[in-house]
């Protein structure tokens, strides 16, 4: 009887593999756990089983498993019944779910390697590089592929192998290994020989002229009387020596190492109770509750610093006393740090966080211990990939900011949407999920509105503060009157020397890094462009250098036009270097900080700003859109937005509503503890509905305004939206696949196709863009549209042409 295993793999092919097993391993095996195959002629994959059964392949010979890397399911039934609906959701194929899903160390590496043969051969028959090669193993038991490409100097070295392998000079395996490795702490104890006293005397004796290692003996004596195990960190501090002397002991056999396995991430510390809520917490927790017991899924419109996140620790401690496991999802890493350092004061050592600034070690424990449903994961904080773990019974999603863009993954596939993504797994693990935000999506609103989820207000600040004064300061009038100093206006820089003279600090936003995004010959009017993308160098004028925020593509500023050889090169626009720089100079005295993706590189970058604003280190805070998102800093009294216009001036259907939902939260950073605080907000359009808007902080009149808009054109929540993109490097080809794509799209779609049409930015990467947008209408059938787009992306790739093209197709593109 033939026994098969159905296996996903890593890589964008839709469809399962069939491997054949043996009776044994089909017994032993169980649907998630990782098995090594080999695919292709030379590659080796980390497989996952997805099925076991008896029917064998009818297109191909089903090939044996190379070996069994688990003996424990890695993945539980319930994330792979997750898998499958964001594959067939974002159409998508399940082994790009599965790449995304696991840390990579999981995804064992194949690494080709070759051993000499034993058999006598013939060395006239070798040729010169064939000789190096098997010179080379005369010296080494074996060589990677990448060794021997550095022996031989040149980069395809395949053909040589495969030579070697014909003349039986050399035999090739893959050797998998893993790269998880487990953080293990050294520790100290001693040598059994010294376990009585008399020992321990000649010992002490016999150590009277290394002073130095007598004084680590005698410190490990004290040490020892605290009953634990002692580090041999804490021992070599203690006995202020180098971990030489320690060496030296053990060499003597006086001491010996050992060692523990530890988790990365740990927390020390006192816990505290959950703070008592105010009246207007206490109704909107009791809303929730009740909202709960006949909807699944609740919107949470809270006002900025009405106190959500203590609400939302009340909702967790109650799940948790069910036994239940929680995930708090937060659209950046940034928040993360601020809000572990809040919820590990009440839930202590049951947090974990997991997101791509972590190290690949630390992910790797994280799953394990969410999948063992240990007690440090019960509260699991974090970034999008969070949803993606292995939950066994999950009681709580909360969604915190659900309206923010970073929820939506744009590159690679799969292109889900977290928040929508985790409502799904809600349904999955028949939990329940609370949406929160201050500026709820539209979709998200528009379903509380037509009763599909459930909604609960917060309409007051905690301790009862005032929303901020919001100015709008027309900056048109005051270049006219010369009143602007740089990029701020006279009003802008009285405002912040007033927060400043009282001691409070201030948070300047700017959504857009660098100096400069343009720098132009004055002669010419030429700008130095990326070689690989359309799009002009940013000067970043720290480092004196012009990069492109697409490919980071960098060189160093030029001196003069490479255009006309003049050397009156100007920069045009700002960044937040430069506005950093500026107030350097207006405020010598204060210290300034900047938070962007420049100086928020590396794991602690985040935590090192946010912690020195906190402790009031830094008096102006500049930034870009990170500064917006739920921060929680006491002392900051105003808020200023040095240029409002780009927001709203940008090719997007959801422009106006990203700029309210933008500026409303970066205002709500003002005055969130004592007193009023104050927003002023540059703009040449002073008069614009959204900025006035914003002034009154009018969600419903830009919620009613922006349905109306969307209505009226066709788009979400009323139409669905998908986007085809087709990338080459030939533009030639992108255009006739756009076009031929479009034609094919148009016969079944009709005027709901729009396009073709080339993105803002055009080229990047040396890839050429083209893109087409389908709108879906609300009675249409969502899985035949798909279906229909499936059978006309197959054809397409049917042509000899097109092949080439990379086709993505993102679902809910926006």
């Amino acid at each position: 009887m033939q026994y098969f295993i159905d296996v996903i793999l890593p890589i964008p092919i839709q469809k399962t593999f069939t491997y054949t097993v043996t009776e044994d391993e089909a017994k032993f095996l169980q649907k998630g756990m990782r098995v090594a195959v080999s695919f292709g002629k030379t590659k080796m994959y980390t497989g996952l089983v997805f099925n076991i059964h008896q029917t064998a392949p009818t297109l191909y010979e089903a090939k044996d498993i190379y070996q069994i890397l688990d003996e424990e399911p890695l993945v539980n039934e319930r994330q792979l019944q997750h898998w499958q609906w964001i594959s067939s959701y974002y159409m998508c194929s399940i082994g790009d779910v599965y790449r995304a899903s696991l840390p990579s160390a999981f995804l064992l590496e194949s690494e080709t390697i070759i051993i000499k043969n034993d058999k006598d051969i013939d060395e006239s028959d070798l040729l010169d590089d064939e000789f190096l090669i098997y010179e080379a193993l005369q010296h080494q038991s074996q060589l990677t592929i990448h060794q021997v490409s550095d022996i031989l100097g040149k980069k395809k070295v395949m053909p040589i192998v495969n030579s070697l392998i014909n003349k039986s000079v050399i035999i090739v395996q893959e050797e998998i290994y893993e790269q998880y490795k487990p953080k293990l702490v050294r520790y100290v104890r001693l040598h059994q020989n010294y376990t009585n006293n008399d020992s321990l005397e000649d010992l002490l004796s016999e150590l009277s002229r290394a002073k130095k290692q007598r004084t680590a003996v005698l410190s490990f004596f004290q040490l020892l009387a605290a009953k634990k195990p002692i580090k041999a960190k804490d021992l070599e501090e203690k006995a202020q020596v180098s971990s030489s002397i320690l060496k030296s002991l053990v060499e003597k056999n006086i001491f010996e190492f050992y060692h523990i396995k530890i988790d990365r991430i740990s927390f020390k510390g006192e816990v505290n109770d959950l703070k008592k809520l105010n009246n207007f917490q206490e109704i909107a927790l009791k809303e929730i509750k009740e909202s709960f017991k006949n909807k699944d899924v609740t919107l949470l419109h809270g006002i900025t610093s009405s106190g959500k996140t203590e609400v939302y620790t009340k909702l967790i401690q109650e799940v948790l006393d069910q036994g239940k496991q929680v995930l708090f999802l937060l659209p950046e890493i940034a928040l993360t740090t601020q809000i572990i350092t809040r919820l590990q004061i009440y839930f202590g050592n049951k947090i974990s966080v997991f997101h791509s600034k972590y190290s690949i070690n630390e992910r790797v424990e994280v799953w394990r211990n969410v999948l063992e449903n240990k007690s440090k994961a019960q509260i699991i904080l974090g970034a999008r990939s969070s949803v993606f773990l292995p939950f066994s019974n999950l009681g709580l999603i909360i969604v915190d900011e659900e309206h923010e863009t970073s929820y939506k993954q744009f590159e690679p596939s799969p292109r889900y949407n977290a928040r929508d993504a985790a409502i799904v797994l809600a349904k999955i693990h028949k939990a329940k999920i609370l949406l929160g935000s201050a500026t709820p999506s539209l979709e998200s609103y528009f379903n509380a509105k037509q009763n599909k989820y459930g909604l609960v207000e917060l309409n007051r600040r905690h301790g009862n503060v005032l929303l901020p004064k919001i100015e709008l300061i027309d900056v048109k009038e005051k270049y006219r009157i010369k009143e602007m100093n740089g990029h701020f206006s006279n009003r802008m820089l009285k405002l912040i020397q007033e927060a400043l003279d009282n001691k409070e600090q201030v948070i300047l936003f700017q959504n857009r890094r660098g100096y400069s995004p343009v720098v132009e010959c004055k002669t010419c009017g030429v700008s130095p462009e990326c070689p690989n993308c359309d799009v002009t160098l940013t000067y970043h004028k720290f480092k004196h250098e012009l990069r492109c925020h697409y490919c980071n593509y960098l060189r160093s500023m030029p001196n003069s036009c490479g255009a006309c050889g003049s050397n009156t090169l100007d920069t045009k626009g700002f960044g937040t270097e430069q506005i950093e720089l500026e107030l350097k100079k207006l405020f010598p005295n204060f210290k300034i900080g900047r938070m962007d993706l420049d100086t928020t590189r590396g794991k602690h970058g985040y935590q090192r700003i946010i912690g020195a604003f906190e402790s009031k280190e830094i008096d102006v805070l500049v930034g870009t859109q990170m500064l917006s998102k739920g921060l929680d800093f006491d002392n900051v009294s105003l808020v200023g937005v040095l240029n409002a216009d780009t927001m709203l001036n940008f090719p997007d259907f959801r422009a106006h509503e990203r700029a309210y939902q933008m500026m409303v939260q970066v205002s709500g950073r003002a005055g969130r503890s004592r007193k009023q605080g104050n927003v002023a907000i540059q703009t040449y359009n002073p008069l614009h509905q959204i900025l006035q808007q914003v002034s009154t902080t009018n969600y419903v009149n830009m919620y009613d305004e922006q349905l109306q808009e969307r209505w009226q054109y066709n788009y979400p929540p009323y139409y669905r939206l998908m986007k085809i993109t087709l990338k080459h490097r030939d533009y030639n080809k992108v255009d006739s696949g756009i076009n031929w794509l479009f034609k094919a799209l148009q016969q079944s779609f009709g005027d709901y196709v729009l396009g073709p049409s080339a993105p803002a930015v055009s080229r990047i990467r040396n890839q050429y863009i083209k893109n087409l947008i389908i709108k879906i209408p609300p009675k249409q059938s969502l899985a035949e549209t798909k279906k229909h787009i499936t059978k006309i992306r197959n054809t397409f790739e049917a042509v000899k042409d097109f092949r080439p093209i990379r086709f993505i197709t993102d679902v809910d593109a926006y």
